[in-house]
């Protein structure tokens, strides 16, 4: 330690390529939910981000503080401010968006002032005295995490904006937090400060890692490994066989206690955390390949990403060990099928993921950091597997927790239960002003840098570039003196391949080769691959090997690749027989869910492979799916299937399961093709609706007075066909249904009905009363649901389900892992 120059750095690591020569193409999925991301940073205000900071310095405050985790009482209020400034660093390095340049430097300047007033280098939204309360082990929340997100923010500002003032701010701060660590074991031990750390501390390893990068300071790297944690970090790196962490009530006195009740067991490591528990490793016999159950995932994974900064920096092999066995832990034993992990934020049983699902799983900043933890490991190993991770947890772990395009409303848990739904788990959706959760804070982090992993340089005679994401995007490739510009089509279920082309400018010729690295993934196969130079077959590595083509790139050149696309099931981590079945599906890197309630069961009988049992959706099926609406006093309402009954609900919203439950598909009898331009199109023909959310079945009636119903097997006299005419009442946008077995009878809602009203057939030889017309007349518009582009139908035991990825959910119930038997 008292020679920092003594270590050997490492080396030889792909260089990341800056966030400001990579602009995300305005067609892609990512550039949408960058921009929707972009939209909410701009709505935040400064005075109220503030406000808690200017009110700890003693300082003027200007409007009003924030609610949620922002809130004045709030023992963990000021840490969105740094994930605030980490993401605007961010998002201005990949926009250049000149409004929020401004918003962002007045945060800096406001919370310079604050630190200026406090005069000691501490800058916080709370005062002093909670970290009085973490260095006495007394009860506090996690203070040290809320620093690292602001000395993140802070040195986010200085490496993405240039901005001096805040790395001067950073290395201000630090000084300060060495000299209390420095009392602390000076006052009492430095067991005493490792015993502090088991309160979540975030990355404070990390961000001092990254400061010593800069500043050379030998204080920063003593502080960053004063920040490693050593009951976890210590037991990862020698890959000893444990790790048991139990959280006991009581206190010291009792671990004679634990001692006879382990039978001799070895306690490694003991920690009074909070005076009310007695923190325990056990170190016996429990192999640690399998279990880091007990412990607080997001806890735990920013400290191993400082472990790997500090393999960065000091070139101790030890710590890119330590990096590379957690992942691998976690990666066989507790990670799900989207790429996350952790289950009500905490690890569980080792190969035990069956008992854990539900609404409160993978924690959106655990996929945050995961991403962190294995795109350090492929920039140091070039290994295709972290490439891949990378790709499937981003699709299916960052992307999914928006909703939709509204700005500033993510999750916090990303719900994997059957029948669950992102709306009805605990937390539910967030709102843009009043909650503020850490996984608000990563993810702005998140959607602000979606360009930073796509590309990575490698330094050489020949400038290497890697390409392991393929997004619509371009780069500006100094050192291979080009503009690259990746184009990526669409992804379809009825198509089953990725294409992407690649072409290049330059403003001026290539002085010298450069070679193009392009990811194969583990998730494709051979057949039917292709790759061309130009219109030149070039040929193609199995997967999980890159194709590399080096030349001198001119503005001529065109390099296209075709990758297949399979669709293919995948256990999910619990090594008990009895839940052998449960698996999930997924196509290439999307992770498909089953619009369901509940139903989980799929019986694939003899199929000898999945194209047996899961049917592509065709792309012309969006133009056959229609709504049937009616008014009723002041109200709307729709045609819907109500547990495989027809009734009138009230018009949903977007997004839900009732919208789901009013759209149908109008399969025409006398056409192959039944799309829907207008009503001229439809008026006389005879149709089935068949429910959007139950692919397979079809609405049935069942004869004079009898109540419509959805089934797959109609009885004997009943009829699921119908003739669409003119509306009754006479009006011009209006189409009735009538029964194509019993002429002049039709789909009947009631007169003066309320929601929940069966619907079933009524004729008007026999109806007397007044607005019968009106009754049987409805608006038929475009469906309020329309199918994803990459939607599949999936056989069930009970009924079919629709599939599509789980990021393309919001409101609606799915499963995400099915119970899949032969």
């Amino acid at each position: 330690m008292k020679n920092p120059d003594g270590f050997k750095l490492a080396g030889d690591f792909l260089k990341e390529v800056s966030l400001h020569d990579v602009k995300l193409d305005p067609s892609s999925l990512h550039w949408r939910a960058q921009q929707t991301n972009l939209e909410y940073l701009l709505m935040l205000d400064v005075d109220s981000l503030v406000w808690s900071f200017q009110k700890t310095a003693g300082s003027p405050t200007a409007g009003k503080a924030y609610e949620g985790w922002e809130d004045p009482t709030c023992e963990l209020r000021g840490h969105f401010v740094g994930h605030y400034l980490s993401a605007s660093a961010h998002m201005w390095a990949s926009t250049h968006n000149v409004t929020l340049k401004e918003k962002m430097t007045a945060v800096v300047s406001a919370l310079s002032e604050c630190q200026n007033k406090m005069g000691s280098g501490y800058l916080s939204a709370f005062p002093s005295e909670q970290f009085d309360r973490f260095e006495a082990l007394k009860p506090v929340w996690a203070p040290y995490y809320t620093i690292h997100k602001i000395l993140a923010g802070l040195l986010d500002q200085y490496t993405f904006a240039d901005n001096t003032q805040a790395l001067k701010m950073t290395k201000w701060m630090v000084e300060y937090f060495y000299n209390r660590v420095q009392n602390v074991i000076t006052k009492y031990s430095v067991e005493r400060h490792w015993n502090s750390l088991n309160e979540e501390t975030g990355g404070m390893n990390d961000v001092l890692y990254r400061l010593y990068t800069i500043t050379q300071d030998p204080k920063h790297l003593l502080l960053a490994h004063l920040f490693d944690k050593p009951c976890f970090l210590g037991l990862l790196a020698v890959q000893v066989t444990i790790i048991a962490l139990l959280f006991i009530r009581g206190t010291l006195t009792d671990v004679v206690a634990l001692e006879k009740f382990w039978f001799g067991m070895k306690i490694s490591f003991i920690n009074v955390q909070n005076s009310k528990y007695v923190c325990v490793c056990v170190t016996e016999n429990l192999t640690l390949a399998d279990d880091i159950s007990g412990f607080h995932a997001n806890t735990h994974i920013p400290v191993v990403i400082g472990s790997q900064m500090r393999y960065e920096v000091t070139g101790d092999p030890l710590y890119k060990v330590t990096g590379t066995f957690f992942m691998d832990i976690v990666n066989a034993s507790h990670g799900y099928a989207t790429g996350g992990t952790s289950a009500g934020e905490f690890w569980s049983d080792p190969k035990r993921l069956a008992s854990t699902l539900g609404t409160e799983n993978e924690e959106s900043c655990t996929t945050y950091n995961m991403l962190k933890v294995s795109r350090h490991l492929f920039r140091w190993t070039k290994e295709m597997v972290y490439a891949d991770y990378y790709e499937r947890a981003l699709t299916n772990g960052v992307l999914s927790i928006q909703r939709g395009t509204e700005p500033g409303v993510m999750i916090y848990m990303l719900p994997l239960g059957r029948g669950d739904s992102k709306a009805k788990s605990y937390h539910g959706w967030g709102t843009r002003f009043s909650s503020f959760w850490c996984c608000y804070g990563t993810g702005i982090e998140s959607f602000s840098k979606l360009g930073d992993s796509i590309y990575f340089e490698e330094e050489g005679n020949v400038p290497g570039l890697y390409i392991i994401q393929y997004i619509s995007s371009s780069l500006d490739w100094k050192s291979g003196n080009i503009v690259l510009n990746q184009k990526v089509d669409p992804v379809v279920s009825w198509d089953p391949y990725l294409r992407m082309t690649h072409t290049f400018s330059s403003k001026q010729e290539a002085s010298q080769s450069s070679s193009l690295n392009l990811r194969i993934p583990l998730w494709t196969n051979s057949n039917g691959a292709k790759a061309t130079l130009n219109g030149q077959s070039l040929s193609l590595p199995a997967p999980g090997n890159f194709i590399s083509v080096t030349q001198r790139w001119s503005s001529t050149d065109k390099l296209t690749i075709q990758l297949p696309i399979n669709l293919r099931t995948e256990a999910i981590k619990d090594d008990r027989p009895a839940y052998a079945s449960i698996q999930a599906i997924l196509y290439g890197p999307y992770l498909l869910a089953g619009h369901t309630s509940g139903d989980w069961d799929i019986k694939t009988g003899s199929a000898k492979s999945l194209s047996d049992w899961i049917t592509p959706i065709p792309a012309s099926y969006n133009g056959q799916l229609v709504t049937f609406a009616q008014e009723s006093g002041d109200s709307a309402f729709v045609l819907s299937n109500s547990n495989q009954s027809i009734t009138m609900e009230k018009f949903p919203e977007s997004g839900t399961d009732a919208a789901l439950h009013a759209t149908f598909r109008l399969i025409m009898k006398e056409e192959s093709s039944s799309e829907v331009s207008s009503l001229k199109d439809v008026i006389g023909k005879s149709v089935m609706l068949e429910p959007f959310d139950f692919p397979g079945m079809l609405v049935v009636q069942q004869g004079t007075d009898g109540e419509l119903v959805v089934s797959d097997s109609p009885k004997e006299g009943d009829s699921s066909v119908f003739r669409l005419v003119a509306g009754l009442d006479g009006k011009d946008e209006t189409i009735s249904l009538e029964a194509v077995n019993q002429n002049g009878c039709f789909v009947y809602s009631g007169v003066n009905f309320n929601s929940g009203a069966s619907l079933k057939l009524s004729c008007s030889t026999e109806s007397s009363e007044d607005g019968f017309n009106e009754a049987v007349s409805f608006v038929m518009e475009k469906g309020i649901s329309e199918y994803h582009p990459i939607s599949f139908v999936a056989k069930g035991a009970r009924r079919n389900f629709l599939l599509a990825p789980l990021l393309s959910f919001r409101d609606e119930t799915y499963t995400v892992y099915f119970n899949i038997q032969d």
